[in-house]
């Protein structure tokens, strides 16, 4: 079996050591050993050296060009244009694929129909969708880390999440779908990463104030709980105080937080219709609180996809996370 063994040495002790196999590169790599495999296969950046016996050695210079190969795919380029320039710069020459000299090179794929990895289709997207659905379909945790970090940090979270991040979500959650299931780990590694990006970017909760605090809550079974995180974040980063109690909150907690805390503005996540409920909705709409003459009701906010159509509720739907900001902070000015 050519993945046994840890191979955590320098450079020097894997010349010394005559090399690593195929299983200890694509763990240094965080990578699939089918994915090494393939690249050898693909585009000729297999072991510079071929050694006796049946197992192939990888040199400390075949791993920096494959470690050269991961960095540039993390950044959206295509895998076939990465592998030329991690040959380049490690002096080698390409030579042919060997199991797919007599196939055709394949043709550059038309605008707005791009690919990731294994044929996750983004669209016309911006490039750093594509480098993070790469490194999402490796199961990269250090490039996808990394790459999310870059994309909040350059673009700010509102912008990040409607352009980059949740494009690529809905991409993976499309490749799901189509594909029998193949991809769940995928969909749930990402969201777990995007999950831990956000927690990362979100400053510490503002106190209290009186009559500004917003509750995020999903309805009860509805588990979905990203959008709200993302909209926690935002909102904290304008110093607005939040509550955020997370997925599938039971409609009798769901009152007693709005009876306790009396918000401006309560933010219902419904990802389907089936858990959409208006009448839950308008109840939390109804409730009052304050002194006798000086009674509040909160925003309600219907928010989600689940909401989509229900305009009769008579309460604020706001399409996307930059309205839904804009809402909530409306909310806490009334």
């Amino acid at each position: 079996m050519d993945d046994v063994g840890a191979g955590d040495g320098d450079e020097t002790e894997v010349r010394r050591g005559g090399g690593l196999t195929t299983g200890e590169v694509a763990r240094r790599l965080g990578v699939a050993p089918t994915t090494v495999r393939s690249w050898d296969r693909r585009y000729g950046l297999g072991p510079a050296a071929h050694t006796g016996g049946r197992h192939r050695r990888w040199t400390a210079g075949d791993l920096a060009r494959l470690e050269r190969m991961c960095a540039l795919t993390a950044t959206g380029l295509p895998p076939a244009e990465a592998a030329r320039l991690a040959m380049d710069a490690t002096g080698s020459k390409t030579p042919p694929p060997r199991d797919e000299a007599t196939r055709p090179l394949p043709q550059p794929v038309a605008r707005g129909r791009s690919r990731a990895g294994t044929g996750l289709r983004l669209g016309d997207v911006r490039q750093e969708c594509k480098g993070i659905a790469r490194a999402a379909l490796r199961l990269d945790a250090a490039a996808l880390d990394a790459l999310l970090n870059d994309a909040i940090e350059e673009h700010g979270l509102v912008a990040a999440w409607t352009e980059v991040i949740m494009p690529t979500l809905q991409a993976v959650g499309r490749k799901w779908e189509s594909s029998g299931e193949r991809y769940v780990e995928v969909e749930h590694f990402l969201s777990w990463h995007v999950s831990g990006a956000l927690r990362r970017h979100t400053p510490p909760v503002p106190a209290d104030r009186p009559g500004a605090t917003t509750l995020l809550a999903c309805v009860p079974a509805e588990n979905h709980t990203l959008p709200l995180e993302v909209l926690a974040a935002a909102l904290a980063e304008r110093g607005l105080p939040i509550r955020m109690f997370g997925g599938s909150l039971p409609v009798e907690s769901l009152v007693a937080a709005v009876r306790r805390t009396g918000p401006a503005a309560v933010g219902l996540w419904a990802q389907s219709r089936t858990t959409a409920s208006r009448p839950l909705a308008q109840h939390i709409a109804a409730i009052e609180w304050g002194v006798r003459g000086a009674r509040r009701k909160p925003v309600v906010l219907t928010l989600g996809p689940g909401w989509a159509g229900r305009n009769a509720l008579g309460l604020p739907h706001p399409p996307g996370l930059a309205e839904a900001v804009a809402a909530v902070e409306s909310s806490v000015r009334r």
